[in-house]
């Protein structure tokens, strides 16, 4: 150990603190000295790229507090009214005009009015409201009751009308359970394993909804429909967990490497 070194209330010295590769820094108090385990448990791996990439995020922000010069002021803009007002209304009279000059161009044509006395064979809505319409052929989930004489306890339509209410529910409040900054699904297995969830659940769903059009029986399609979403999002989660500590790793990495310490 030189002069230099500063001794520190470990038995450590400065340099070896700083394992981001900066010039010496002031010594920690001795509660916010890391202690020789922890700084054991640095030494190597997505442990210690971490901590660096820490210590470095917060010296630059530091420095960048330091050397700043900007003073906060009123950001000049154009009023609502009349500039964006008159802007916006210009706009959407062009389109609505574009429009109209279809609606005109192109009139929708009509077939032969619909038979009252007769029902066709298939009955569809459009393509984005299979799986809106797959919810209404829940019968086989809806339960009977011995003691109300095997009746239904709920009508097959309220049935439908509850797992609409459950679904819209659910994507209601996601965006108030998660709440992270991940941008990557490999950042956040156990939500990007629900979305994967619920995509496989409206495509199956969909297959639901036009039982009709596939030679399967309709238990094993019903017991599909739910199974593989399941299935699905199990095995996104372990796909994704198990990238996830090389993610973190390799990522750590590659920001040390592209920006080394000053």
């Amino acid at each position: 150990m030189t002069d230099d070194d500063t001794l520190m209330t470990d038995g450590g010295t400065d340099e070896k603190a700083r394992t981001d590769g900066g010039p010496p820094a002031t010594v920690p108090s001795d509660d916010e000295t890391p202690t020789w385990s922890e700084r054991k448990e640095r030494s190597q791996g997505l442990a210690q790229l971490t901590y660096q990439y820490f210590e470095r995020s917060r010296r630059e922000d530091e420095d960048l507090r330091a050397e700043s010069t900007y003073v906060e002021r009123d950001v000049l803009g154009f009023p609502a009214w009349p500039h964006e007002t008159l802007r916006n209304l210009a706009i959407t009279s062009f389109f609505v005009g574009i429009i109209i000059l279809v609606a005109a161009v192109l009139p929708v044509h009509f077939g032969a009015p619909a038979n009252p006395g007769s029902t066709p064979s298939v009955i569809l809505p459009d393509w984005y409201l299979y799986w809106s319409f797959g919810l209404l052929k829940l019968n086989p989930m809806n339960p009977e009751l011995a003691v109300l004489g095997g009746n239904i306890l709920l009508g097959n339509e309220f049935l439908g009308i509850i797992a609409h209410g459950v679904i819209f529910g659910a994507i209601t409040l996601v965006p108030f359970l998660n709440k992270g900054s991940a941008r990557r699904p490999v950042e956040q297995p156990f939500w990007a394993a629900i979305g994967v969830t619920g995509v496989v659940l409206s495509i199956t769903l969909a297959a639901l909804a036009i039982q009709n059009f596939f030679p399967i029986q309709l238990d094993l399609l019903f017991t599909l429909t739910f199974l593989l979403p399941a299935a699905g999002g199990i095995i996104t989660y372990a796909v994704l967990k198990t990238m996830r500590e090389g993610y973190m790793y390799d990522l750590n990495r590659r920001y040390y490497m592209l920006r080394p310490p000053k």
